[in-house]
C-alpha cells in the first residue's frame, strides 16, 4: 500500500502541473484575443476615419471611450471573482466580447461604434486581473512570475500573430470583416475554456505551503501599503505606453514618420514580438532572482521599475533622433519593456495579498491603470490636431509622455517593498485580532 501511494503521489503532482500549464496556455490565448480586438482599431484606423468621416481627434475620443467603463468593469467584476467560479466568469466575459463585435460586422454609425467600444471596455476591464488570479492559484509563490509572463505574452502575441491575418482581411474585404474573424475566434475559445478550464481548488497543493505567510488583511489596510501604491503607479505609467502603442503607433509610423503601409505593418510588429519574448524572459528572471536569494524588492519591484523607467526614457529618445535603426530600436524599447514589466508587477501583488482578495485588488489596480487608457489617446490626439504639422505634433506628444513615464516610474519604484509590507500587514492583522 505504501509503495502504491508513493508512486501515485508523483503521478498526481505531474498531472496537477500539466493541468496548471494547460490552463496557463488557454489564458494566454484569452489575452491574445483580448489584444487582437484592440489592435484592429489601430490596423484599420485609416479606413475607419474615412468610412465614418471623422477627424483624428474624434478617433481619439472613440479609442478613449473604450476605457470610460473599463474602470467600473475592473472593479465590479474583479470583486465578483471572489464569489463566482473563474471558469464561468471568464467564459461569460468572452461571450460578451463576441456580442460587442457582431454589430461591427455590418455598416455602423459613429454612435454604434462608440456604444460597442463602451460595453467592450466594461467587459474587458477585469480580463488581465482575473486571468492572472486564475494562474496564481495554480502555482507556488516563488514560481508565479513565469506563468504570469506567459499570460502577459499572450497580450503581445495577439497583435503579432493576428496582424497578418487581420490586415489581409481588412485589405481583401473590410475592417468590418476583421471583427467577424475575432467574434468566431472568441466563440471557439469560450467552448475550449468551458471544456478544459476547470477552477483550481481554494487552497491548491502547489500554493498551500507558500500561502501561509500571506495574511487576510482588510482592504482599508491593503490600500495603504507602499507596495500596492507603487505597483499601481507603475502599471498606470506602463499602460499609458501600451495604449499609445495600440492606438497611435501604426498611424505615427505611417503619417508621422512617412513609412509605407506595408513597411508600417512590418515595423509595428517588432515591439509586440520583443514584448512577448520579454514577458516570458523577465518572468523567468524574476523567479531566478528569488531562487538566488534576492529580496522581493529587487526581484519584483526594482526589476519592474527599471523596465518602465527605461520605456519612458526610450520614448523621449525616439523623438530627438533621426530616422533609422536607432530610432526604431528606441521605439521598440518604448513599447515593449513596459509590457514585459506587467507580469512581475502583478505577481508582486499576489506576494502580499490573500487569495480571497486578490481578484478584487488586482481588478482595482487594472482600474487605476485604465485611467491612462482614457487620457493617452486624447492627449496625443490633441497634440497632433493642434500642431503646425503632424510630425511635430507626434514628436511633442511622445516626448512629453516619455518624460512623465520615466520620472513617475522612478518615484513609484522606491515605494515597492513587498517583504517589509508583508511583515507590516501581518503585525496589523495580529493587533486587530487582540
Amino acid at each position: 500500500m505504501t509503495r502504491t501511494l508513493s508512486k501515485a503521489a508523483p503521478a498526481a503532482a505531474s498531472a496537477t502541473k500539466t493541468g496548471a500549464w494547460s490552463v496557463t496556455v488557454l489564458l494566454a490565448l484569452f489575452m491574445l484575443i483580448n489584444y487582437a480586438d484592440k489592435a484592429v482599431m489601430g490596423f484599420a484606423a485609416r479606413d475607419i476615419l474615412k468610412d465614418l468621416g471623422i477627424t483624428a481627434q474624434q478617433f481619439g475620443v472613440v479609442q478613449s471611450a473604450f476605457f470610460w467603463l473599463y474602470f467600473a468593469g475592473a472593479l465590479a467584476l474583479g470583486a465578483l471573482s471572489a464569489k463566482v467560479g473563474l471558469r464561468w466568469l471568464l467564459a461569460v466575459l468572452m461571450l460578451v466580447w463576441v456580442a460587442t463585435m457582431l454589430p461591427l460586422v455590418g455598416t455602423v454609425s459613429f454612435t454604434v461604434l462608440m456604444l460597442c467600444r463602451l460595453v467592450l471596455g466594461f467587459a474587458e476591464g477585469p480580463a488581465y486581473a482575473i486571468a492572472n488570479h486564475a494562474v496564481h492559484s495554480r502555482f507556488p509563490a516563488e514560481k508565479r512570475a513565469l506563468p504570469a509572463g506567459v499570460v502577459a505574452a499572450g497580450a503581445s502575441l495577439g497583435p503579432l500573430l493576428m496582424a497578418p491575418i487581420l490586415t489581409w482581411v481588412i485589405v481583401r474585404w473590410s475592417w468590418h470583416a476583421a471583427f467577424g474573424v475575432l467574434a468566431v475566434a472568441g466563440t471557439i475559445w469560450a467552448v475550449l475554456w468551458l471544456t478544459f478550464g476547470k477552477d483550481a481548488p481554494d487552497a491548491s497543493a502547489a500554493s498551500q505551503a507558500t500561502e501561509s505567510e500571506v495574511v487576510d488583511a482588510p482592504f482599508t489596510t491593503l490600500v495603504k501599503s507602499g507596495t500596492l501604491i507603487g505597483v499601481a503607479l507603475l502599471t498606470f505609467f506602463g499602460y499609458w505606453s501600451t495604449t499609445l502603442k495600440i492606438v497611435w503607433l501604426p498611424i505615427y509610423l505611417s503619417d508621422g514618420l512617412g513609412y509605407s503601409t506595408l513597411t508600417t505593418g512590418r515595423l509595428v510588429m517588432i515591439p509586440y514580438a520583443v514584448a512577448a519574448i520579454g514577458s516570458v524572459s523577465i518572468g523567468a528572471l524574476s523567479n531566478r532572482l528569488l531562487a538566488k536569494g534576492f529580496s522581493r524588492r529587487v526581484a519584483r519591484g526594482h526589476l519592474t521599475g527599471a523596465l518602465v523607467v527605461t520605456s519612458g526614457a526610450a520614448m523621449y529618445g525616439f523623438t530627438v533622433v533621426g530616422h533609422g535603426m536607432l530610432q526604431m530600436g528606441l521605439i521598440t524599447l518604448a513599447f515593449s519593456l513596459n509590457t514585459a514589466s506587467f507580469a512581475v508587477a502583478i505577481t508582486t501583488v499576489a506576494d502580499i495579498v490573500h487569495p480571497r482578495k486578490r481578484g478584487a485588488v488586482m481588478g482595482g489596480l487594472v482600474a487605476i491603470s485604465s485611467i491612462a487608457g482614457v487620457i493617452a489617446p486624447l492627449v496625443l490626439g490633441y497634440f497632433v490636431e493642434n500642431a503646425a504639422d503632424e510630425t511635430a505634433g507626434y514628436g511633442e506628444g511622445f516626448a512629453l509622455v516619455g518624460v512623465l513615464i520615466a520620472v513617475g516610474s522612478l518615484f513609484a519604484t522606491f515605494l515597492v517593498h513587498p517583504d517589509r509590507d508583508l511583515a507590516r500587514l501581518r503585525v496589523r492583522v495580529q493587533e486587530s485580532a487582540r
